[in-house]
């Protein structure tokens, strides 16, 4: 047999095993943030009716800028899964989550994500910096129990003249998450979106609190 047929042949024995095994592989789950409910005992805050809110484009840590779902093991390790995916740029959607969180923190009058058009007015911009927003697994890779992280630095800006009126972290970590469970893992790191929205509505509470709405 020449070459050329004997490679034929080894090509078509290969073929069958390669399909066998993109039949056995797991299928691809995709997951959006935004979903969860704001915690049920948090009353909206008051005093904040008819304020207008932007959030703006965030800055997010390189290494979550991807579409694959962070999950940290032990000090500096990220571990990924090709089958567990966001389905949007996770900056847009983590954006999305806590404007749609903020609005169900008070009754500011809008809440608008960045971007928006070019004429718009706002009483605050929100400037948000995304550190942690990920999946925490014990060093023991048997260990079934881990966390959601999420870390956030937030700044209130007024609008006409860009200065910042206010500045703080929210760092969120719920423990109990069963490692590999990753619609588990979007809820509790939805939820640290909502905590990072209160402390935020409430800085612009303590903000309105102090002096008048900007104009």
């Amino acid at each position: 047999m020449s070459t050329l047929g004997v490679m034929a042949a080894l090509i078509l024995v290969s073929l069958p095993a390669c399909f066998a095994l993109g039949r056995d592989s797991p299928p691809l789950e995709v997951y959006v943030i935004g979903g969860a409910s704001s915690p049920e005992h948090a009353a909206q805050i008051p005093g904040l009716a008819g304020i207008a809110i932007g959030v703006r484009r965030l800055d997010l840590a390189p290494y979550l800028a991807t579409p694959a779902i962070a999950v940290r093991r032990g000090t500096h390790e990220i571990v990924t899964s090709d089958f567990h995916r966001w389905g949007e740029d996770p900056g847009e959607g983590i954006n999305r989550a806590v404007a749609r969180h903020l609005a169900a923190a008070a009754p500011f009058r809008v809440v608008d994500v960045a971007p928006w058009p070019v004429r718009s007015r706002y009483d605050y911009l929100i400037q948000l910096r995304v550190t942690r927003f990920e999946g925490v697994a014990p060093d023991e890779a048997a260990a079934p129990v881990g966390a959601a992280h999420v870390r956030a630095s937030w700044e209130i800006i007024r609008q006409q003249d860009e200065t910042v009126l206010a500045r703080g972290v929210t760092d969120h970590r719920a423990d109990g998450w069963s490692v590999g469970d990753y619609a588990a893992l979007v809820a509790l790191l939805d939820q640290g979106l909502a905590v990072l929205a209160r402390d935020v509505a409430s800085a612009i509470g303590g903000l309105a609190g102090r002096s008048p709405v900007p104009g």
